[in-house]
């Protein structure tokens, strides 16, 4: 029988995260499911998975915790090879420049410093592989409202761009920046958030999993490239 091929996906037992694994499944990938506290999710999504047809495992681990995300990789390469690896999960809190450090330091920790060690990880222990980072469209413009987030945002873009060129020619990076997906986790109205969208509506989730599959199946060729997923938001 032939060894299991896996897609790890951080943050992959919720929204964005979720639609990924399920549309990475149904498209004949098998799923390496991480999450940080919603164990029940992470398994009702696995077991969708399953009813797919595809194998998929469950990781937890605390992406704030760098001992942890260290672990993650090897613990998907005792079940199988890994072929892709999609840095979903991020934390999204208001705060503006009177954020705390403490605040600060957890978005890009979780938002970037752990893209970072499980993209090494990946280079270290795998020989070839490709790598999606989601982004937001607000890489583009500020957000002070949301201040720690935004640059960690932006600071995994330029991760993105950065370990394209490092991890060549074996590894492609790419980043899939997003725009009204789903409506905000921080509990904000999201009534208006269309009225700039050129689209006009908001994105079917389904439309997200399209995304991330182009990026894994399309040209190897593309790589260092952010795609656009938001309706023409960062145009306007």
């Amino acid at each position: 029988m032939a060894e299991s091929e896996f897609v790890l996906i951080t943050g992959a037992a919720r929204r964005v995260g979720r639609a990924i694994a399920l549309s990475l499944a149904q498209g004949g990938f098998d799923i390496a499911i991480h999450y940080g506290h919603s164990e029940k999710e992470a398994r009702s999504v696995q077991k969708e998975i399953e009813q797919l047809g595809r194998k998929a495992i469950i990781l937890q681990a605390d992406l704030a915790d760098s001992e942890a995300v260290s672990a993650v990789v090897p613990s998907v390469l005792e079940k199988g090879n890994l072929v892709a690896l999609i840095n979903s999960a991020a934390i999204f809190e208001q705060g503006d420049h009177t954020a705390s450090l403490t605040e600060w330091q957890r978005h890009l920790a979780i938002n970037v410093t752990a893209p970072f060690i499980l993209s090494q990880s990946f280079a270290v222990h795998c020989v070839e592989g490709k790598v999606v980072n989601i982004l937001d469209w607000k890489t583009a413009r500020s957000d002070a409202a949301h201040l720690s987030y935004a640059v960690s945002k932006e600071a995994l873009a330029a991760l993105t761009r950065n370990l394209a060129v490092s991890l060549a020619p074996h590894f492609q990076v790419n980043g899939l920046a997003l725009g009204a997906i789903l409506p905000p986790s921080d509990g904000r109205a999201a009534a208006g958030i269309i009225e700039a969208v050129p689209a006009g509506r908001w994105a079917d989730l389904a439309e997200v999993g399209q995304a991330v599959r182009f990026l894994l199946e399309g040209p190897s060729y593309i790589t260092g490239e952010v795609l656009a997923l938001d309706g023409g938001r960062h145009l306007v």
